[in-house]
């Protein structure tokens, strides 16, 4: 396995941990909802805050503008909710509008800034690095916050693909990108990643000479 695979897998399992919090929703809140029953919409948003703020946090710098995207995600949530089907997990569902709620917040804001040139260099070359010691030293608020660090259209590339389980297919679809600027930003967030874990583990190295 590639180094850069083993970034990959150590992100992926030491995120997904901590954003995975089962979510145990009684059928009869979800039945509240449909008639708009505020206990049951305010008893909703108590036990889907913490996994929905955990996604928002990982598209957003700051928890303020985090909890700006969950709001906004939950209200979609109340208002789609008779879209919900009970064959499929309501935790499955609620992330996926909470997703395409911060991609479509996304696009707003980057059609308003700029667009994307698409000419890029798609081999990045990566030195090695052993990551699975960069996975025991480093927790998931760590490798959180170096993700808020990256470029904003890389952030979310990495995050789509390595910790969300899109395609690049997919993913170009939500960001109106191509599959190839979608690969060419997973590789530059890989990059990125790696160069920001050298950097701490150094340090960390220097203080035990």
């Amino acid at each position: 396995m590639s180094s850069i695979n083993k970034i990959d897998n150590s992100a992926l399992r030491t995120l997904t941990a901590s954003v995975k919090i089962p979510m145990q929703i009684d059928p009869e809140i979800i039945e509240g909802c449909l008639r708009n029953e505020r206990r049951s919409q305010n008893e909703l948003y108590k036990l889907s805050y913490g996994m929905l703020l955990g996604i928002c946090l990982r598209y957003e710098k700051n928890k303020e503008d985090a909890e700006v995207l969950l709001n906004s995600s939950f209200f979609k949530i109340l208002t789609k909710i008779d879209k919900y089907q009970r064959d499929i997990p309501f935790e499955a569902w609620a992330k996926r509008v909470t997703i395409n709620t911060i991609i479509d917040e996304f696009r707003k804001r980057k059609n308003d800034k700029h667009q994307f040139v698409e000419t890029f260099d798609h081999s990045m070359p990566i030195e090695s690095m052993d990551f699975n010691e960069a996975d025991q030293r480093f927790d998931a608020e760590d490798l959180e916050n170096m993700i808020r660090n990256l470029p904003p259209m890389s952030q979310k590339v990495f995050n789509l693909y390595i910790v969300d389980g899109y395609n690049h297919k997919e993913i170009g679809e939500m960001l109106n990108i191509s599959e190839g600027t979608s690969k060419w930003h997973l590789s530059s967030a890989r990059k990125t990643m790696k160069e920001m874990l050298k950097k701490v583990m150094n340090k960390v190295a220097t203080v035990f000479l």
